[in-house]
């Protein structure tokens, strides 16, 4: 049995999806629909959606917790997609069991991120984050989901979005998203395998340096696809992405 919740879209070949930071895996659906050669296999990562809550939240967990899923599906290795968080995690999961990963695909990973914008970050993070209403929920996502869909942004909150008492709340653990922006801190390690670099070049989680350090240590196993979006950029950008992922997965 499967130790995360899982979401599985489309009858293809499997590929693994893990999203980023207070993310869930339902929001791989948009992607998945258009990559029909693929059957994406959305996980909500430990501390998110439906999945265990509890700790411990840093990396290796996260790299336990996804062998055990490939290992429950009866996947010995699998192609892997990882948006932000998702990405570092990804990139993790390369170094620790590189045999399970066929190819890697970044999506604007958040990764050796500055450790005092992290610190500012899960300060903030720790602040009450609840709505009186759907409406101002939809208000808050539509601002900070710039440039995206106004249908994604209503499936966002049907799929994440639960009441508790007489407000409304995402359904992840904070102190999960904490751990998530400590983690992201620590310094930047490079992938293994051929690996597909996408970084959204309205955002600035993708460091110059990272990349040159993957170019010296990847060489012609890595592959850099900038994204003229902000960081949601499968959501924003969802053909051009599926695009290139379709090329490298070919």
């Amino acid at each position: 049995m499967s130790p995360l919740h899982l979401h599985s879209f489309g009858d293809g070949d499997p590929v693994l999806a893990l999203h980023g930071v207070t993310g869930h895996g339902e929001r791989w659906r948009v992607l998945a629909d258009a990559l029909p050669d693929h059957r994406l296999i959305g996980v909500d990562l430990r501390g998110h959606g439906r999945s265990p809550w509890a700790p411990p939240w840093g990396f290796e967990q996260h790299v336990t917790d996804l062998l055990a899923v490939l290992d429950a599906e009866g996947l010995d290795r699998v192609p892997v997609i990882g948006h932000s968080f998702g990405g570092a995690i990804a990139v993790h999961l390369t170094r620790i069991a590189p045999e399970r990963v066929e190819r890697l695909v970044l999506l604007d990973p958040a990764i050796g991120l500055d450790p005092q914008d992290m610190l500012e970050t899960a300060e903030d993070t720790r602040a009450d984050e609840s709505y009186p209403d759907l409406a101002a929920a939809r208000a808050d996502r539509t601002q900070r989901w710039e440039g995206i869909a106004a249908d994604l942004v209503d499936a966002e909150l049907a799929a994440h979005l639960v009441p508790d008492g007489d407000r409304w709340r995402y359904r992840y653990s904070r102190a999960a998203v904490v751990a998530a922006w400590g983690e992201m801190a620590r310094t930047a390690i490079t992938p293994v395998g051929p690996t597909l670099l996408v970084p959204a070049t309205k955002a600035d989680f993708v460091a110059p340096a990272w990349v040159d350090a993957c170019r010296a240590a990847l060489g012609d196993d890595l592959t850099v696809a900038p994204v003229d979006s902000g960081h949601m950029v499968f959501l924003e950008r969802t053909a051009e992405v599926a695009e290139h992922i379709r090329a490298f997965l070919r």
